[in-house]
């Protein structure tokens, strides 16, 4: 039975909301989780890696069902948020605290780092990202059916270590000797590549579709 007009809208509406909202969400948890480094055997990385990649396989699935300019908009918009999320950070942290309460200092101490990170994290996953839409886009006019896969991991595989690259150099020049930065940019694309792995059936769930166009329901 066909669907009613106003029913696919709904149901339009829903896909929207669901795949660009998920992916703004891991954007921002990403940001916020990267302020603190962890040490997983003899690798350092952010503990937003593990997210943030995911964010890569989750565009691609975006990709798949609504488009490439779809795509770019939850780019665009996902920096955005981080923007307002780190400039209301350090509003935040600026205001007086009331006296009785002892968090101030931690915090600062916490917080007061990302905005740094965020703009880190703004210019490595616009221009990750939007490369990864593009070599997305190329492969998936070779690529259908069963051989999904390769676009996931061969946009992955071009994007990821852009991303890792940019973010490490803003976010910890001057901050972490260059030794160090080597091993967060090898930590980083390590383990974004096993999250690949795990996350690329994920570009199966969603079906092929045309862009998603939106219209008021009659």
């Amino acid at each position: 039975m066909a669907q009613t007009p106003q029913k696919a809208t709904q149901t339009a509406v829903f896909v929207v909301v669901l795949l660009v909202g998920v992916y703004v969400a891991l954007q921002l948890i990403a940001d916020v989780t990267a302020v603190k480094i962890v040490q997983i055997g003899p690798i350092t990385l952010p503990a937003g890696t593990f997210v943030f990649a995911l964010t890569f396989t989750w565009r691609d699935m975006l990709h798949k069902r609504l488009g490439r300019e779809w795509a770019r908009a939850a780019i665009v918009t996902a920096a955005a948020c981080n923007i307002g999320m780190a400039l209301y950070f350090v509003f935040t942290i600026a205001l007086p605290e009331a006296d009785f309460w002892p968090g101030q200092e931690a915090l600062a101490a916490t917080l007061g780092v990302v905005p740094r990170i965020a703009l880190a994290s703004i210019v490595a996953e616009v221009v990750s990202e939007l490369v990864d839409t593009e070599v997305y886009h190329a492969l998936a006019r070779r690529f259908t059916g069963p051989h999904q896969w390769v676009r996931v991991a061969g946009s992955n595989a071009v994007s990821l270590p852009i991303d890792s690259l940019i973010f490490v150099t803003l976010a910890f020049a001057g901050a972490l000797p260059l030794a160090a930065m080597a091993e967060v940019v090898a930590g980083q694309i390590v383990f974004k590549a096993v999250v690949t792995l795990v996350s690329l059936p994920g570009i199966y769930i969603i079906p092929e579709g045309r862009p998603v166009q939106l219209r008021e329901a009659t």
